[in-house]
């Protein structure tokens, strides 16, 4: 079981409560967003269960502008720096269709960590379809 957490305790519960792994985000309320380096590391400090962080730099839809593609580019680098176990992304186009190509870039920046794809799936929704495009 995998449990979304915004925060050190949420972790160390989820935890105890028999999560397998933890997806950490920042602002749940507005649907996760990117959790800060420090929050990271100090859940990687006082657990032991992998932690899978979220990239998406707002809240609200998941269609995103070149420089916010941007942010999440260096945040995927550095929460990789920092220790993540593996991370989510989601990417939507303006038809609702998955982003293929910045999926695909974003991927090729996490290797060889494990990446899932976060709920933003829009109208496709044969997750390996897009793969194929």
């Amino acid at each position: 079981m995998e449990v979304c957490v915004d925060s050190v305790e949420s972790a160390v519960n989820a935890e105890k409560g028999g999560a397998m792994r933890v997806e950490l985000c920042a602002s749940l309320i507005e649907g996760g967003t990117t959790p800060t380096p420090g929050m990271l590391q100090t859940i990687k400090e006082s657990t032991n269960i992998p932690v899978f962080c979220m990239i998406r730099p707002r809240g609200g839809d998941f269609l995103f502008t070149t420089e916010e593609f941007q942010v999440m580019k260096s945040d995927l680098q550095i929460l990789k720096q920092y220790g993540a176990d593996g991370l989510v992304i989601g990417i939507l186009r303006r038809d609702g269709t998955v982003d293929a190509a910045r999926c695909r870039e974003l991927i090729e920046l996490a290797r060889p960590l494990p990446v899932t794809f976060h709920r933003g799936k829009g109208k496709n929704y044969n997750c390996t379809s897009w793969w194929n495009q």
